[in-house]
């Protein structure tokens, strides 16, 4: 028997995340231009927009005292960053002209790739797409990346506020007025304890939102304005693991097939990766997108199963699991149509991966987000120098016509399709994404619809061959949390909204998705119910795509990753 998640989705209240300026001038705080994640989207963003600013003193003087702001929900830039990565460095040549590529924050130039179809035992090489070619790109931790471009940030005069989760949009006369940041201090009973403080209002006259994947405020703005594009947006899930090994990897490797299934009956799409960091380490990831059907699939335990294949496992061989090396987050996987129909509004910009801005078939992200960023400060910088009312409508409207007229809207157009592709099954989808390719996107044209993740129906399929924890190539959900460098707060309130009482098949399909072990079966009144963990919680976003809603847990707990 099968179930629809979307007939079991937690009450949400229309303009629930949104407010007005609050009653309290003490409660306060007033930046000229405010960026919400601390991303590489605002990061560049911010650094660019302080360069523009250089040689406008009066212009500067008229953003006030705090000209240009970041909010971090994590304990600092790169806290709360995963990726792969493969970085095209677009982004540091267009911020720094006169660096040389060797001082940019990367392990080393891509100089080989393969690409791998695996069955179980067995690997048979592919032809690399033309959209996977990575010449000329760099190896990458998106942590680290994080943490310098912060640094250069703040060397530019960027102030970053850590430890400050985005709360609720503030929106007067239809127009975005900032931020109200989370209340600190409450217990999981939301009441007041020793330490509390209320959450600010953080009042700016230009917001730009580069929340990242499931952004709680992008989300939110999409919503009250009503943004959302023909197709919905829809995830994957990747977990991703750093490994000391004993012999050096020479090139960059990408795999499809096994672990996952091909049947249209399961809807498994996705592939790993392994990347070389340097002489002694390696990267390694799977990823799967979240429109899959069985309740049994769990991408942390598939990443244990990918360990033992051959190919993988010689990689291996004599190394360990990096401290702190362990990692999870969702990744915009929608394409060109799932893009929302503005990306500006009164008073307000989305940039990055809440933008939806990710290239799938040729697994880039990063040069985008920061590009979108780039292009925001630009805009954002005109519309001030031109003595614009930033809260009027199309005040911000240059920022969507850079964008639609750079390489990134190209780029998408022409893979637009080939992500829906594959929701025929992996076979149908290797045929069609083939002749897109060829064709760049022209065959077959038109536009493949696509359903919310939550929208597919999940059956209870049979027990899946997870090996069982070793500690030493393989390991358990906990054992990873930890290495994740989670610092949650055990008693902070739940910020993870879900119905408890639901069927067996999506019970069961929260609990084996969660790389974090959030949720578990518990007992209510003689009653099965879900209960959850959220000191766990990675925030990787999975359970938003998948029936329930992430909201803002309490700024400066959750992962402190270091190198994913």
């Amino acid at each position: 028997m099968s179930i629809n998640p979307a007939e079991f989705r937690p009450p949400v209240e229309k303009d629930e995340f949104i407010t007005g300026v609050g009653d309290d001038p003490d409660n306060r705080l007033e930046a000229g231009v405010l960026f919400v994640g601390a991303g590489p989207a605002s990061l560049a963003g911010a650094i660019r927009l302080s360069q523009l600013l250089e040689n406008e003193p009066e212009l500067i003087e008229s953003l006030g005292e705090i000209p240009i702001a970041i909010l971090e929900k994590g304990k600092y830039p790169g806290a709360h960053l995963l990726s792969g990565a493969v970085v095209n460095p677009m982004g540091f040549k267009t911020l720094f002209p006169d660096m040389d590529e060797s001082e940019f924050p990367f392990y080393e130039k891509v100089s080989g790739e393969a690409v791998y179809y695996l069955t179980k035992k067995g690997s048979f090489r592919l032809p690399t797409p033309p959209t996977m070619h990575n010449k000329g790109n760099y190896v990458a931790s998106i942590s680290k990346v994080g943490e310098w471009l912060g640094q250069k940030a703040e060397e530019a005069g960027v102030m970053i506020f850590n430890e400050m989760a985005g709360d609720k949009l503030i929106i007067e006369d239809g127009a975005v007025k900032g931020v109200k940041t989370d209340d600190k201090g409450l217990d999981k009973d939301l009441k007041p304890m020793g330490n509390f403080q209320p959450g600010t209002d953080i009042l700016a006259k230009t917001t730009v939102l580069g929340e990242g994947t499931t952004g709680h405020l992008s989300m939110a703005l999409i919503e009250h304005y009503n943004l959302e594009r023909a197709n919905p947006q829809i995830y994957a899930l990747g977990v991703k693991e750093i490994w000391e090994v004993a012999k050096p990897l020479k090139q960059v490797i990408h795999t499809m097939g096994w672990p996952l299934r091909g049947s249209k009956k399961y809807g498994e799409f996705g592939g790993s990766f392994v990347y070389p960091m340097g002489e002694n380490k390696v990267s390694l990831g799977l990823v799967v997108g979240l429109d899959y059907a069985d309740s049994k699939l769990s991408v942390h335990d598939l990443l244990q199963q990918l360990k033992s294949h051959p190919l993988v496992s010689k990689i291996l061989e004599g190394g360990k699991r990096a401290d702190n090396g362990w990692g999870a987050k969702t990744i915009p996987e929608g394409g060109y149509y799932a893009i929302p129909e503005s990306l500006n509004v009164p008073g307000a910009v989305i940039i990055g991966d809440s933008a939806g801005l990710v290239n799938v078939p040729a697994l880039k992200g990063i040069h985008y987000a920061m590009m979108s960023g780039i292009m925001a400060a630009e805009s954002i910088f005109a519309a001030l120098k031109e003595k614009k009312d930033i809260n009027a409508a199309g005040a911000l409207a240059s920022y969507d016509e850079k964008l639609r007229s750079s390489f990134i809207w190209k780029d998408l157009y022409s893979v637009r399709n080939m992500r829906q592709a594959f929701q025929g099954g992996f076979l149908k989808g290797f045929i069609m994404a083939g002749l897109m390719t060829v064709t760049k996107g022209l065959f077959p044209g038109g536009r493949f619809s696509s359903h919310h993740d939550y929208e597919k129906e999940l059956f209870i399929g049979d027990d899946p061959e997870y090996p069982k924890p070793d500690g030493k190539l393989t390991f358990d959900k906990l054992t990873s949390v930890y290495e994740s460098g989670n610092r949650t707060r055990d008693n902070q309130p739940d910020h993870i909204r879900i119905l408890k009482d639901v069927p067996e098949a999506l019970g069961e399909a929260w609990i084996n998705m969660c790389p974090a072990q959030v949720y578990e079966w518990d007992e209510d009144e003689g009653k099965k119910v879900i209960r959850t963990d959220p000191s766990n919680c990675v925030q990787c976003g999975a359970i938003t795509s998948k029936g329930g809603r992430l909201l803002p847990p309490e700024g400066g707990g959750g992962p402190e990753y270091k190198e994913t």
